[in-house]
């Protein structure tokens, strides 16, 4: 049976609630035949990292997907993309404000994700959710986790398929933010299932159209 880890930031920035974490704690625990290992992730920047280390080393899961939060997006968005950059608009969980730092000195310019984004937002598209492929994580904890997810797959665990998915707020987040878009916690974690079954079914991706013009 393969394993899929899945993590989840806890609420960072000042909300009380992280849809990624609680998304992931409604999970099913078998997706597509795959057992699915649900963690909770520090939104700090290098104690990420060593949590998610831990993780691998005690899980050791065949893929790997981290979920983090993208308020003011629409859809869920599978990233294809994280650079080597620390550059944080605000400060984490642990007051940690690191600016055009990398993230690895001997990591590259960046890298990409191994798992199959289009397969994954066709999958999720046709379980009637929208969805879209993202070209930017960010520069903020989520890249630094997708980065270091990548960096640790190219340098330890070869075997392991891994990468990152954005989704937005919750209803309950956007009471007080004017025109800020929102998915149900319902379709967040319907959504996620359809990523995790795509990711397990399919080892190569598809060819879709999937880029954006600017």
């Amino acid at each position: 049976m393969k394993k899929v880890l899945i993590t989840g930031f806890d609420p960072f920035g000042g909300e009380a609630i992280n849809p990624a974490l609680e998304a992931v704690k409604n999970l099913k625990d078998e997706i597509a035949g795959a057992k699915v290992i649900k963690v909770e992730i520090p939104t700090v920047f290098r104690k990420s990292l060593e949590e998610l280390e831990k993780s691998i080393i005690e899980h050791n899961p065949d893929i790997v997907i981290c979920i983090g939060q993208a308020g003011g997006r629409f859809d869920i968005t599978p990233e294809r993309v994280a650079i080597n950059m620390d550059d944080a608009r605000i400060k984490d969980n642990e007051g940690n404000q690191p600016l055009d730092l990398p993230i690895f000195e001997d990591g590259e310019n960046a890298y990409f994700s191994n798992l199959p984004i289009k397969a994954m937002v066709k999958e999720i598209q046709e379980g009637g959710i929208p969805a879209s492929v993202s070209n930017t994580a960010g520069t903020f904890v989520c890249n630094h986790i997708m980065y270091g997810l990548l960096y640790m797959i190219d340098k330890k665990f070869n075997n392991v398929k891994g990468g990152f998915i954005h989704v937005p707020f919750i209803p309950s987040q956007v009471v007080d933010k004017k025109n800020a878009p929102s998915m149900s916690l319902e379709n967040l974690t319907k959504g996620l299932e359809c990523a995790i079954k795509a990711a397990v079914e399919n080892d190569s991706d598809i060819k879709a159209v999937g880029g954006t013009i600017c």
